[in-house]
């Protein structure tokens, strides 16, 4: 390729911008209003149909006379009306808009003109709504260091159990020693998750009112009572007045969320961590629903990325000092984008809190452990072999990475990444070959190849980056883009695309490598056409390493991340994700029992009140409720304190030892050993001063 560097749209400050935000600020705005269906981190302000009659766009933008509509560009695309007798219509988009994380020089606020919406801040770090137009400003401005784009979330998928359940009982999840845990009561066990909160459930109703302190819907319409600009908060008093009203229509559609599914994920959570029959049964709960807005079918008008997380934290911590309550915050969703080393804008984000004493977060590991099928029409390993490792042992060879793109007609309709870490010590040339035998590249160190048309239609990205800002690590980033734009969507062409990297300047030679993941979702129909889908895509069974394939979130410093243990086999369950961090960091923590765990099943009727679920999104929670009855005992533990306590009490699982394992962490949870050792801190210490 061409030695000169191109400079698109985001002119010189373009390196300041991480690698996805680079791929969508340089790319086309119509193109980028169709990504932001799938791209967490994205929305559309308002797309406009404009009738047109002769005049130019300025007069029109201002003419009162003249009809706007709101559309769907999607549903215009493929089903275009009739045009005006006179005169064309065009659609025009008012601009896109990015959840983002800015990295600056210093703690201060960005100054108004650049018309970027900062909406948290934590010391050097903010996150922030800027609009696509405004990114070139932004990142020219000398405060700013860097600029990431949030990191999608990935939908919780946990194995719903068969058959009927009845209420688990509250022996099955009680711990001894509630003299001096006092079954969490005093703590704020913070829940942030999906699918709404069944706060009339049985198992968070004490003579009539509910247990849950407060409910932030992010998707529900802005009242004025959310800490954002965004969402409501719905109170303790608002649920307990729907409770007391019994006027035949369930309590939770008098005070209705923007989700209520069937089943519901954070029902269910929440019923682990802190129900009736949960592990922490009198402490106060207060949820945070990542929501997509109201079922109006139109994604793009939501966020769904990591900065939520961000908020939702900010909430919780805030809700805790108001009550005057340590916090144990539950997290049960994941990413996989980033360097696994705790270095993610959100990573740090979370740290920051965690170094105040009284606060704790726990994350699930991810359930992306399976790296081969079970059986013969077992698919399950899709949802695995996200990540790959080796060492290029010497300068001048080469090493092949095989990534397989998954799709239903030969062509999947999602974006594809793939982002590889490696030594600051090293240097690596990178290129990448399609299903086809073409070859792209090699892209040297500080060289790149952005929104490259293939043959097929479809576009390719690669950077080769130095000393990420993050971690000083190097960086290489591959992207694999639909056709948006065509007037019928062009997917990634499916089957195996080789990734060669080359040794330029080799002194370690280790590198990994992960798949950020999208989730299998059915593209709309279309008529007399094959079904088509959105598939993820994974690494080839040779290419795959099973270890490292923790989510993101929970390879911070301070979290504690857990494992999913079956407990009726004894074992790990085979698809709870695997560590250890990028760095070496012994991630997971923990394990818990995490598989056919039966709690509250939202939003159902009396008769199907109780589900059994399968993840580490299970696990996670009941770690949660243990450490709400550690702090019940001690409020001023820190969070490191916590992880200590639990590693130090765990018991090894059957036919492994003390020692840490890459699956299991440390063993499994010992709630009860866990509120004794951190009962052992209030005794007076001994003085053997001679």
């Amino acid at each position: 390729m061409s030695k000169k560097t191109k400079v698109h749209q985001l002119g010189e400050g373009a390196h300041k911008c991480d690698a996805k935000l680079r791929v969508i600020g340089n790319g086309d705005i119509d193109v980028n209003v169709v990504r932001a269906e799938r791209c967490d981190a994205l929305s559309v302000a308002k797309t406009y149909r404009i009738e047109q009659c002769g005049f130019s766009m300025a007069k029109v933008e201002a003419a009162e006379t003249f009809q706007l509509k709101s559309i769907d560009l999607l549903q215009w695309q493929t089903k275009p009306a009739r045009p005006p007798a006179k005169g064309k219509i065009k659609t025009v988009t008012s601009d896109i808009y990015a959840n983002v994380f800015i990295s600056k020089y210093r703690a201060e606020t960005l100054p108004k003109q650049l018309e970027v919406e900062e909406t948290a801040q934590m010391g050097t770090l903010s996150t922030a709504k800027v609009p696509l137009s405004k990114l070139k400003q932004l990142t020219a401005h000398p405060l700013v260091r860097q600029v990431a784009l949030g990191q999608g979330l990935r939908d919780p998928n946990p194995v719903i159990s068969t058959g009927k359940f009845s209420n688990p009982g509250p022996i099955i999840r009680e711990v001894k020693h509630a003299n001096l845990h006092k079954n969490g009561k005093g703590v704020l066990v913070g829940i942030i998750d999906v699918q709404g909160f069944d706060f009339a459930h049985p198992d968070f109703v004490v003579n009539g009112k509910t247990r849950f302190e407060a409910i932030w819907d992010m998707g529900g319409e802005a009242d004025g009572t959310s800490p954002q600009d965004y969402g409501r908060v719905i109170s303790r008093t608002q649920m307990n007045k729907a409770l007391a009203a019994n006027v035949g229509a369930p309590a939770t559609q008098l005070e209705p969320q923007s989700q209520m599914d069937f089943g519901s994920h954070g029902t269910h959570v929440a019923s682990i961590a802190a129900g009736n029959a949960g592990i922490a049964r009198e402490a106060t709960i207060a949820g945070v629903l990542i929501s997509l807005g109201p079922e109006d079918g139109d994604r793009r008008k939501s966020f769904y990325d990591s900065t939520r997380i961000a908020h939702a934290v900010d909430w919780l911590m805030k809700v805790g000092e108001d009550l005057s309550m340590p916090v144990s915050i539950n997290i049960s969703l994941g990413t996989n984008g980033h360097a696994h080393d705790s270095s993610a804008p959100i990573n740090r984000w979370i740290d920051a809190w965690l170094a105040t004493p009284g606060r704790s977060v726990c994350v699930a590991a991810g359930n992306a452990g399976q790296e081969k099928a079970e059986t013969p029409d077992d698919v399950g390993f899709i949802m695995g072999r996200i990540h790959t490792s080796g060492k290029i042992s010497a300068a001048g060879l080469d090493l092949d990475i095989d990534w397989t793109v998954a799709g239903s007609d030969g062509r999947d309709y999602s974006e594809n990444e793939l982002e590889i870490w490696f030594s600051a010590q090293d240097k690596i040339d990178v290129s990448v070959r399609d299903p086809a035998g073409r070859t792209y590249g090699p892209v040297e160190p500080l060289e790149f190849i952005e929104n490259q048309r293939l043959p097929d239609g479809t576009f390719i990205s690669i950077y080769n980056d130095l000393y990420h800002e993050a971690n000083g690590a190097n960086y290489i980033g591959i992207f694999l883009s639909p056709n948006f734009k065509a007037a019928k969507p062009i997917g990634i062409a499916a089957g195996q695309w080789t990734v060669r990297l080359h040794g330029r300047d080799i002194r370690d030679g280790r590198f990994d490598g992960w798949i950020e993941r999208d989730d299998p979702s059915p593209l709309p129909p279309e008529p007399e056409q094959p079904r088509r889908w959105r598939f993820p895509s994974f690494f080839s069974e040779r290419s795959n390493v099973d270890r490292s394939s923790i989510s993101t979130l929970a390879c911070g410093e301070r979290v504690v991340a857990v494992a999913n243990l079956d407990k009726a086999r004894e074992s790990i369950n085979v698809t709870s994700s695997q560590g250890p961090t990028r760095e070496g960091r012994n991630k997971p923590d923990i394990a818990a029992p995490g598989t056919d765990i039966v709690a509250a099943n939202g939003f159902s009727s009396p008769a199907d009140a109780w589900v059994g679920m399968t993840g580490t999104s299970m696990a996670s929670p009941f770690v949660c409720g243990t450490v709400a009855l550690m702090l019940a005992t001690r409020p001023e533990l820190t969070a490191a304190q916590m992880i200590g306590i639990i590693q130090r009490s765990a018991t090894p699982i059957v036919g492994k030892s003390f020692a840490w394992e890459n699956d299991a962490g440390f063993g499994q949870i010992d709630p009860a050993s866990c509120v004794l050792e951190a009962q052992r801190l209030n005794l007076p210490r001994k003085d053997r001063t001679q």
